[in-house]
């Protein structure tokens, strides 16, 4: 059994690390912080988890009692983890950052993104982005994990196997994806107000979204080659969920599309690929750490089309995050994982 903490433990990351955790077998969750709600029961907070944290209460960040635990998640805005996480690595603490505080490998790239200077470069060396279908043997012996963002988890999983294989114009994908209201998180913001977001769907971040330079490199690393990219989201009218619909130019005959993704992913315990022809749906990987694919050529043209589905909150945050740790500490993969998707 070990020791976790949470930093930043109100938001929907956070609520949705515990409510995971609570079927965990081998964790004890030891700490959660919030500097508005301290003092505050969690079940308190959020009934759903009454029975299972009735003694825990919302604290202030306190790096002495953080580091007494084996591992910490930061499921914090960016830029908290920064002032952190070095203080917790020196007392033996492992951290797993849910933010984009070390997603990207380049200090000044982040600040350009995210406005303000990077607060723990000295870091970014040692950070391993947490996508295991492709970094899982880093993973294990990491200290600190940077979890992937929610679209860039979408992307990167339906466009990995045809980059590996050489399949397609590097210079000119698209994702045109899709996101579900938590993505923009727990804080009140007129466009996600139910009023506002029902009934209605938008792009956004068209002219440039901060998961773009993320998604951009993890792809670069599947092709071994810097890669261009045409990345628009939209926010859609649901609670959960991400849809990522994916278009790449084949530049050769691909063989067995279908195929490639059923080898590519058949010992990834987190990814279905779904029957040929089928349109996967994000309500089929609701509350799951799941990403669900399909593969299409529509036409038998040169042009092959990705449908990727996953659970924002879950495989695009809290869910792989809890995949990171179980890597990290020798546990089974899926422990406190094993659930299937909600339905309805």
């Amino acid at each position: 059994m070990i020791k976790v903490g949470i930093v930043g433990g109100t938001g929907y990351t956070g609520v949705e690390l515990l409510r995971l955790l609570a079927r965990h077998p081998e964790v004890h969750v030891e700490a959660i912080t919030s500097r508005s709600e301290a003092g505050m029961g969690v079940a308190d907070m959020y009934p759903n988890l009454r029975g299972h944290y009735d003694d825990l209460a919302f604290s202030v960040p306190d790096a002495d009692r953080l580091g007494r635990c084996d591992a910490v998640f930061f499921a914090t805005p960016h830029g908290v983890a920064h002032a952190l996480a070095g203080e917790l690595l020196d007392k033996g603490t492992r951290v797993i950052d849910l933010s984009a505080d070390f997603r990207l490998r380049d200090a000044e790239e982040w600040a350009e993104w995210y406005g303000q200077p990077h607060g723990a470069p000295q870091l970014l060396h040692e950070a391993v982005y947490g996508l295991p279908e492709m970094n899982r043997e880093t993973i294990r012996q990491a200290r600190l994990v940077a979890v992937p963002g929610c679209y860039p988890t979408a992307v990167q999983l339906g466009l990995i196997p045809l980059l590996e294989a050489g399949l397609i114009d590097v210079e000119h994908l698209i994702a045109d994806c899709k996101s579900g209201v938590t993505g923009a998180g727990r804080s009140a913001k007129v466009p996600s107000l139910m009023a506002e977001a029902s009934e209605s769907m938008k792009a956004y971040g068209a002219a440039g979204h901060r998961h773009l330079p993320e998604i951009r490199q993890g792809l670069g690393d599947a092709a071994n080659q810097p890669v261009g990219l045409t990345f628009v989201p939209h926010l859609t009218p649901m609670i959960r969920g991400i849809h990522a619909t994916l278009y790449g130019r084949l530049t050769v005959e691909p063989g067995d599309l279908q195929a490639l993704f059923e080898d590519r992913f058949t010992n990834e315990p987190f990814v279905d690929v779904m029957p040929a022809g089928s349109h996967p749906e994000t309500r089929s990987v609701k509350g799951a750490n799941l990403c669900r694919l399909a593969v299409h050529r529509p036409g038998k043209g040169d042009t092959v089309v990705v449908l990727s589905v996953i659970d924002n909150l879950v495989k695009g945050a809290s869910g792989q995050a809890i995949q990171n740790l179980n890597l990290m500490f020798g546990f089974a993969e899926n422990a406190g994982l094993e659930a299937p998707a909600m339905m309805p």
